[in-house]
C-alpha cells in the first residue's frame, strides 16, 4: 500500500480482492468481518459503501409511539370505521 497526494493505492489480488485501508475501514464503521456495495456515481467514478447488518436495522421500521399500544387488529378496526363514515 502506498500513499500519494491523490490517494492510497491498494493492490489487487489474482482472486480479485484488495484490502481496504484501516483509515477508510474505521471513517466508514466497516467492521471485519462486514459487508461492502460498490456504486457507480454519475462521474463514473466508484464509491465503496458500507452494508449495514441486519442486527443494525432491528427496529428501523417501528410504528410510531401511539401505535405502539394498539394491536394490528385494533389499527385495521379503526381504519374501517374511518373508511364507512365516508
Amino acid at each position: 500500500m502506498t500513499d500519494t497526494d491523490e490517494g492510497t493505492t491498494v493492490t489487487v489480488t489474482s482472486k480479485g480482492q484488495a484490502t481496504i485501508p484501516k483509515e477508510f475501514r474505521d471513517k466508514l464503521h466497516i467492521d471485519t468481518p462486514g459487508r461492502v456495495r460498490f456504486v457507480e456515481n454519475e462521474d463514473g467514478e466508484i464509491v465503496v459503501r458500507p452494508v449495514k447488518r441486519p442486527s443494525e436495522l432491528r427496529g428501523a421500521l417501528a410504528p410510531e409511539e401511539d401505535e405502539q399500544e394498539k394491536s394490528a387488529t385494533e389499527l385495521l378496526r379503526e381504519e374501517r370505521e374511518q373508511d364507512e363514515k365516508y
